[in-house]
């Protein structure tokens, strides 16, 4: 069993999903408190999530299924905030700040993902 609070991804994906929730989630419109809003909540903190939930299993294919659930939802969270930006409920400003760490989050879990399964 790994320690995850000891993983720089897990670390990294723990503090997106804390920049989400104090930068995105409260300037959506309420209209979107039931759709988009809720989707980019659970997803974002579905990486992290997963990551833990990884860590607890006991084989590295165990530990890389949740790793390709993680990089699954980074991509939706991904593709939420290319859609909020897109339909004008956050500015350029606020898409480029988290864009540019869910790619971060992305290419980490990628080579992790490699890694595990080249058999370190």
């Amino acid at each position: 069993m790994r320690d995850y609070k000891k993983l720089d991804i897990w670390k990294k994906a723990h503090s997106f999903t804390k920049l989400v929730y104090q930068e995105i989630l409260p300037i959506m419109p309420p209209e979107e408190k039931f759709a988009l809003t809720n989707q980019l909540r659970r997803s974002v903190y579905s990486v992290p999530m997963n990551i833990v939930e990884g860590c607890g299993k006991n084989t590295d294919k165990d530990f890389t299924h949740y790793l390709d659930n993680a990089l699954g939802s980074a991509l939706e969270v991904e593709y939420t905030c290319l859609l909020i930006f897109d339909l004008g409920y956050i500015s350029q400003d606020k898409y480029d700040l988290v864009n540019q760490p869910i790619n971060e989050i992305k290419a980490m879990l990628i080579s992790f993902i490699k890694f595990l399964r080249d058999g370190k």
